[in-house]
């Protein structure tokens, strides 16, 4: 597939900036492919479109990952931290990267609320260090680019049911949930930690050139077997997909899953997928055109266009039946 069948244009102010005024007030686009019937609901009617599926959701917590801090020189550094190593080491990106060296010690900034320094002890090249840091992060939620502020409400930017920290990003098909809608369903938890490599464009020629990093993930053994033995599975998320066919292929429980889902991808737990509007050139919307088809997926984000819906992380989400 060409990397270039991944992109589409999306006129600027449809990139939501702000949370819906109630996570289960965004709107809802229904596709049901076995009749072709599409339908424009409100989040909260989703137990009205289900039959029979176990919904299944990622239960991570993104870490306040985003630490502002000052070189001895004061020069100010971003450090964002991407995966915990153990023993309180990171692997971090670091920005600006060039003049950092080894050994260097960080100091919070006027700007950030990280109290502990930060030590870079090695550089692993493209801006990625691998930092020691005292104590747990206590930066600010990593928001991407296209947010341009911090919600009022912090927690806007966790699931209502987040509860393993450990993500750089949000799995955001679940924001839309509330406790009393998820009390509605028969449901399940994974957990699979977001890494940033998950939004890296992709700049190869083609898609399946792209090398996508793995991230780790974890099952416990009886919510498995509920999903395995369910007649539908509702998978909520790109990350949930990725967990499920992971392990539906024979890996383990536990582990690190680099499955790269592309058109042409046999899914063989994953009925029904619960995804948010990605952007362009994303292994993300590989895996929505790997699951609803190539043609079907630029159809319904050619027609979420035309109905004003409201793209990206704190956007609208889109339900393939």
């Amino acid at each position: 597939m060409r990397s270039s069948e991944l992109d589409y244009d999306l006129p600027t102010e449809l990139i939501a900036q702000h949370p819906a005024h109630r996570r289960d007030a965004s709107r809802l686009l229904v596709c049901d492919r076995a009749t072709g019937a599409i339908r424009h609901r409100t989040f909260s009617e989703l137990p009205g479109e289900l039959d029979r599926h176990l919904v299944v959701v990622n239960d991570t917590r993104v870490v306040p990952a985003r630490l502002h801090l000052r070189r001895q020189t004061g020069g100010e550094v971003e450090v964002l931290l991407v995966e915990p190593l153990g023993e309180g080491s990171w692997e971090a990106l670091a920005r600006p990267s060039r003049r950092l060296r080894q050994g260097e010690s960080l100091q919070a900034s006027d700007r950030g609320s990280q109290g502990s320094p930060v030590e870079l002890v090695e550089e692993l090249g493209e801006g990625r260090w691998r930092i020691r840091l005292e104590g747990e992060p206590s930066g600010e939620l990593p928001l991407p680019p296209y947010i341009r502020e911090q919600p009022d409400d912090p927690e806007r930017y966790q699931t209502v049911y987040a509860h393993d920290a450990g993500s750089a990003a949000a799995p955001t098909a679940g924001l839309h949930f509330t406790p009393e809608l998820l009390a509605r369903l028969d449901h399940e938890r994974v957990t699979l930690h977001v890494g940033l490599d998950t939004f890296r464009p992709v700049t190869t020629r083609t898609v399946e050139e792209h090398e996508i990093h793995g991230e780790r993930y974890r099952v416990n053994p009886s919510a498995w077997a509920r999903i395995h033995a369910a007649e539908r599975v509702l998978a909520v998320g790109t990350t949930t997909t990725r967990v499920l066919e992971t392990i539906a292929r024979g890996r383990p429980l536990e582990g690190r899953s680099e499955l790269f889902i592309t058109p042409g991808f046999e899914f063989l737990r994953v009925d029904s997928l619960l995804t948010n509007f990605h952007l362009p050139g994303t292994t993300l919307l590989a895996l929505v055109m790997a699951f609803a088809g190539v043609e079907l997926t630029r159809e319904l984000y050619a027609l979420a266009i035309h109905e004003r819906y409201r793209f990206y992380s704190f956007g609208d989400a889109m339900l393939v039946l």
